[in-house]
């Protein structure tokens, strides 16, 4: 019996499972994942921040896409920082927080010492159905958001009023070139001790710095907002403004939206796609690939498996010695040979059937050769050895062969 069915039929790879379908959904599938691995590490950084926010990533009227990319066109290298590790840096950073209940305490005590803009809430605005990424203005923010950004700390109040778009009036020690004309309505910012730098005709503070600190409050964020940029006076006077805020070292500004719920928090799965545990990953990608690949595909030319019980009279003597092996019975065999080889002489030689057992063997002894049967018959009954059998078998063998020739 054999465990290979005989002579059955080949698969005829037809049907819906044949093995190209199959790699093309394992395909599928292994990229799919990664995709999705992927996109989950790095979904906060591909946010595009086209909520109608006011922050550097909007393009929105409230936003502050347009000073940003102003920027970059003339040199200023602005950077947009989802990580608030990088605003650690002795450059400008630009901070627009859109409430009052923002926490900018952790960034300020970074900040310590270092040039830090932060920019007041101003508009209440909703997010245009019709178009992505724009607002539909629906009046100013309570007082109360302004108010509350620096708070408790530093106590704000802001004021709003009608300004006419009559001129600002900047500080002596400020550049010429920053001119600004006020926004309508203005908004404008006391208390916490500001010191003056840019105001309106009544005094009133726009752009105020915080004693013995570098910390500047930009009380009406239309002089630097895509509203303001639409003016090409009132970008040049943004411009100029931010160069003056900026240290003489300077390289770049930043411009913050961690603050506006872009932030990048570290993550273990994006660990794995970054410098330098890339490669790690990369390398036991490869190695997953290639054992996937030796379980799958053959490496040489198919063999076919081997009968369990071959065919033939050699085939049947092979296993029948094969299981005298495993028993260990080769005492038994060399009896049962003198007797087979008895048998067989009496048939080859014409002996009378009336002769039996020591009359037998004595008329074989009696033929004329050298070597007697009894003597060969009697060393095949001792044999208990597989050699020992063996031999005596050779020996009756080479006798009978001998006598019949």
């Amino acid at each position: 019996m054999s465990d290979i069915a005989i002579g059955a039929r080949g698969s005829s790879g037809d049907g819906a499972f044949r093995a190209r379908t199959i790699v093309l959904i394992l395909a599928i599938g292994i990229l799919g994942f990664i995709a999705t691995l992927v996109l989950g590490a790095y979904a906060p950084d591909l946010k595009s921040g086209r909520n109608g926010g006011a922050h550097a990533l909007s393009p929105a009227a409230t936003g502050f896409s347009g000073i940003v990319r102003l920027a970059d066109a003339t040199g200023r290298d602005p950077w947009i920082t989802r990580d608030a590790r990088l605003l650690d840096t002795e450059d400008l950073v630009v901070l627009t927080p859109e409430t009052g209940a923002t926490d900018l305490s952790a960034i300020l005590a970074q900040r310590l010492g270092k040039p830090t803009l932060v920019v007041l809430p101003k508009w209440q605005t909703a997010g245009d159905p019709d178009r992505t990424g724009w607002v539909r203005h629906q009046g100013l923010k309570p007082a109360a958001e302004p108010n509350g950004v620096l708070a408790p700390r530093d106590r704000l109040r802001v004021g709003r009023r009608r300004s006419g778009g009559a001129p600002l009036v900047t500080a002596p020690d400020l550049p010429r070139d920053i001119a600004f004309v006020s926004p309508r309505p203005l908004q404008t910012v006391a208390g916490g001790g500001l010191i003056p730098l840019i105001t309106d005709r009544q005094g009133r503070i726009v752009l105020g710095q915080l004693p013995d600190r570098t910390l500047y409050v930009l009380s009406d964020p239309d002089l630097l907002s895509n509203i303001g940029m639409a003016d090409a006076r009132q970008a040049a006077s943004a411009l100029a403004l931010l160069d003056w805020l900026n240290s003489n070292e300077a390289e770049s500004i930043y411009f913050d939206v961690t603050l506006n719920g872009f932030g990048r928090s570290p993550s273990p799965l994006k660990l794995a796609f970054d410098p330098p545990f890339l490669a790690m990953t990369l390398a036991v990608a490869v190695a997953v690939l290639l054992a996937a690949w030796q379980g799958a595909v053959r490496f040489g030319a198919p063999r076919r498996r081997e009968r369990a019980i071959a065919f033939g009279k050699a085939a049947l003597i092979d296993n029948a010695a094969a299981l005298v092996r495993k028993a260990g019975r080769y005492a038994m065999l060399g009896g049962r040979y003198a007797d087979m080889t008895r048998d067989r002489a009496a048939s080859v030689f014409g002996v009378a059937p009336q002769l039996r057992d020591g009359a037998l063997d004595a008329h074989l002894d009696g033929l004329g050769r050298p070597a007697r049967f009894s003597d060969l018959a009697e060393a095949a009954r001792n044999a208990r050895d597989r050699h020992a059998v063996l031999a005596a078998a050779q020996a009756l063998h080479n006798w009978l062969w001998e006598k019949n020739r």
